[in-house]
């Protein structure tokens, strides 16, 4: 997976996340807004909207954490949900 931070500031990061779809991101985002700390979490895909821009642009904004960690936590969050799944599958 390739990232590409776009802009970050204390509150707010922009990041490109290359070869990802509506699937992955929408799982990402949910997860995000259901992270103590995140005030916002969007993404965009539309490159007609978005002067061009094909790969989804992450969006997240915080509370007063620094959103990169916050995205850390979502990421870790998001392996603990699939593990979980996993093993519940493996045990039926």
């Amino acid at each position: 997976m390739e990232l590409r931070v776009i802009e970050k500031t204390d509150t707010e990061l922009r990041i490109e996340i290359a070869g990802e779809d509506h699937t992955f991101m929408n799982v990402l985002k949910g997860v995000l807004l259901e992270t103590d700390g995140v005030a916002a979490a969007t993404y965009d895909m539309n490159p007609e909207q978005s002067g061009g821009q094909t790969e989804p642009v992450l969006t997240v904004k915080s509370e007063s954490d620094d959103p990169l960690d916050l995205l850390a936590d979502a990421a870790e969050a998001i392996t603990d949900r699939t593990g979980a799944l996993r093993d519940a599958v493996q045990a039926a």
